[in-house]
């Protein structure tokens, strides 16, 4: 199934990123819908192009029952055929080539690391959102590069949302949201712990107070 296209980037909340491969992939991503992340990015680096693309079908249906935009991660074809969103990392296609490819509808975000320059050349070029990170160790990216929240706040001034990843847990995240971030993003924060939506719920409260 495809997703809805219509569907905007939510102006902030909770950013579920999964963990795959993992058997119980959609029961996982289903209890941080719950749970009420406000979007949910499907991240498989492996090359099992037929799971993935299943996986990502039955997570495309089951964002849709919940009107949360999906976002594929790297994948800008695999992004097209559902009709989601996509994340880029320096490596992936350009942002010119994926919009191209997905239409104005489409969200689009990028990662900017720990780069101010960076985040200024992707806003111009029409990033959706610019995610920072990582702000702590990350047991997902162990050797990412660090951001400091003074990113976020330099940031601002660049007019797009803004994602902080990384190491983020329901304790460290209020600074980072103080300093600017719209969304924290969470991989094993959610998906490593026995209870997604019980951690998605805590994470997502954030956002309501």
């Amino acid at each position: 199934m495809r997703t809805d296209a219509s569907l905007p980037l939510p102006s902030g909340g909770l950013y579920a990123i999964s963990d795959g491969p993992r058997a119980d992939l959609l029961v996982a991503c289903e209890a941080a819908l719950r749970g009420g992340a406000a979007l949910l990015q499907y991240r498989d680096k492996s090359r099992d192009d037929a799971r993935r693309r299943a996986e990502a079908g039955a997570l495309a249906t089951l964002c849709a029952r919940f009107r949360v935009p999906l976002i594929v991660n790297d994948d800008v074809e695999l992004a097209a055929e559902l009709q989601a969103g996509v994340h880029l990392g320096a490596q992936d296609a350009g942002l010119a080539a994926a919009r191209a490819r997905l239409g104005p509808q489409a969200i689009i975000g990028a990662s900017c690391y720990d780069s101010i320059e960076r985040a200024r050349a992707l806003a111009a070029a029409g990033a959706d959102y610019l995610a920072f990170g990582a702000f702590f160790p990350s047991p997902t990216k162990p050797l990412a590069r660090r951001a400091e929240p003074g990113l976020l706040r330099q940031a601002r001034a660049l007019g797009r949302p803004l994602v902080a990843i990384g190491g983020i847990t329901p304790d460290n995240a209020p600074a980072l949201v103080a300093a600017g971030a719209n969304f924290v993003a969470v991989v094993s924060g959610l998906f490593g712990t026995g209870d997604p939506e019980r951690a998605a719920r805590r994470y997502a409260a954030l956002f309501t107070k």
